[in-house]
C-alpha cells in the first residue's frame, strides 16, 4: 500500500526484482492475526511458466525466536554475574576478615609485603567490571525482531543464520500472510470465540445457504437435468436434491473488534443428478446480526468446467491490509488463466474490494 492505493506486489518496481522480494526484506508471518515468526528474504526467481515471482529465504517462528531471547538473557545475566565484585556474586568465596581490635593494636606494616596485591593490581578488575556491564546491556537482547526494509546489518545476518541444511519439504504446504511494515500496529488476534455447539450451528446454517447457490449454478450449468430432478422430487413430496459438500471449510472471524461474527464458508460440492466430472465450487461470506440471523454478504458459485466465466475464491485468512486495526479478507481468486490475489472489506452486508488483482497478468 503506497498513499493509499494498493500495488500488486509481484510487478510494483520490478526492476530488476519487484520490491516486495528485495533481499533482507524482513516479512512477520500472521495466521488469523496471531505471529507465527519472521521470514527474511535472501533472493528471488522468476517463473517463466508460470509468470510469477519467488522467494527464497529464512523462516524461524516465534517459538524459536522467543527461545533465542531467553537463552541470550540468561547468558547476559551469567556474564554480568562473573564480572561483578566478589562481594556482590551470589554464592561467592568466603573471606576472612579481621576484628578492628586486631587490626587497632597491630603496627601498620612499613612495606607491603609481596604477596599482597596493590591497588593498581586491582583496578583492571573494576575497569573489566565496568566494560562487561556496559556490554551486557548492549547484548541484553540481540534477536529482537525488527521489521524493516533497506541494506543489510550486522543484525540482518544474525536474523538470517542457518542453522542446518536445507531439508526437503514434509507435509501439506502451509500458507500464512505475511507483512512488512515497520511502523504497523500491534496484531490482534481475529479469531471468533464460540463454543462447539455454536460452531455446529453456524455450519449447519452456512450448508443451507451453500446448498441453494450451488441449486442455483446447477440451474444454470444444466437446466434441464435440474429441471427434471427437481421434478422428480416434487412428484414424491420430496425437497430438492441436496448437494454432497466435500473439503468444507468454516472461519469465524471478529474482523472489527465488535463481538459481532463473520462466517466465511468455502467447499466443494456434487448433485446426485449431475455428472460425477462436475464439482461446483462455492465460497460463502455471511454476517450474524443482533438476532441471531445470517446475512449473506457475498456468494460465488462456480463449477470446475467453467472457471473461464467465473473464477473460485479460496480464503487464505483474515488480515490488517491497511493497518488500521481492523481485519479485511484475503482470498485467492483462481481461473483458467491464472490466480490473483484480492482484499476485501465487510461493510455492512456488502463485500467491498480494496483490492483485485488480474489472474494471469
Amino acid at each position: 500500500m503506497l498513499d493509499g492505493r494498493f500495488y500488486d506486489a509481484g510487478a510494483y518496481k520490478a526492476d530488476p526484482v519487484p520490491m516486495a522480494l528485495h533481499s533482507e526484506t524482513v516479512y512477520e508471518a500472521v495466521k488469523s492475526g496471531v505471529s507465527q515468526g519472521l521470514f527474511i528474504v535472501s533472493g528471488a526467481m522468476h517463473d517463466h511458466d508460470k509468470g510469477a515471482w519467488i522467494a527464497d529465504g529464512k523462516w524461524r517462528s516465534t517459538a524459536e525466536i522467543e527461545a533465542e531471547k531467553a537463552k541470550a538473557k540468561a547468558e547476559a545475566e551469567k556474564r554480568a554475574q562473573k564480572a561483578a565484585p566478589p562481594e556482590q556474586q551470589i554464592g561467592g568465596p568466603p573471606k576472612l576478615k579481621r576484628s578492628p581490635d586486631t587490626q587497632s593494636s597491630s603496627p601498620p606494616p612499613t612495606h607491603a609485603p609481596a604477596t599482597q596485591p596493590s591497588a593498581p593490581a586491582q583496578k583492571p578488575a573494576s575497569t573489566d567490571s565496568a566494560k562487561t556491564s556496559a556490554t551486557s546491556s548492549s547484548i541484553e537482547d540481540p534477536n529482537r525482531p525488527v521489521l524493516r526494509r533497506g541494506v543489510s546489518s550486522e543484525t540482518a545476518h544474525e536474523q538470517t543464520k542457518e542453522s542446518s541444511e536445507a531439508a526437503p519439504l514434509v507435509g501439506p504446504i502451509q500458507v500464512i500472510p505475511a507483512i512488512s511494515d515497520a511502523d504497523g500496529p500491534e496484531p490482534r488476534p481475529y479469531s471468533y470465540q464460540m463454543k462447539p455447539e455454536e460452531e455446529q450451528g453456524y455450519l449447519k446454517k452456512m450448508l443451507a445457504m451453500a446448498a441453494e447457490e450451488v441449486r442455483g449454478r446447477a440451474s444454470h450449468v444444466s437446466p434441464e437435468a435440474t429441471a427434471g430432478a427437481v421434478g422428480k422430487s416434487r412428484s414424491k413430496a420430496a425437497a430438492p436434491p441436496a448437494p454432497q459438500f466435500q473439503d468444507v471449510q468454516l472461519h469465524v472471524f471478529d474482523v472489527s473488534n465488535s463481538n459481532v461474527p463473520v462466517l466465511v464458508l468455502t467447499a466443494n460440492a456434487h448433485l446426485p443428478s449431475a455428472s460425477a466430472e462436475l464439482t461446483y465450487i462455492v465460497a460463502l461470506v455471511a454476517r450474524e446480526d443482533i438476532y441471531g440471523d445470517l446475512h449473506k454478504v457475498f456468494a460465488q458459485a462456480t463449477d470446475n468446467q467453467h472457471l473461464d466465466v467465473l473464477p473460485k475464491y479460496d480464503l487464505i485468512d483474515a488480515v490488517d491490509a491497511d493497518g488500521d486495526g481492523r481485519g479485511e479478507l484475503l482470498f485467492r481468486i483462481s481461473s483458467e488463466s491464472g490466480s490473483a490475489f484480492g482484499v476485501y472489506r465487510v461493510i455492512g452486508d456488502k463485500l467491498w474490494p480494496l483490492f483485485e488483482g488480474k489472474p494471469g497478468a
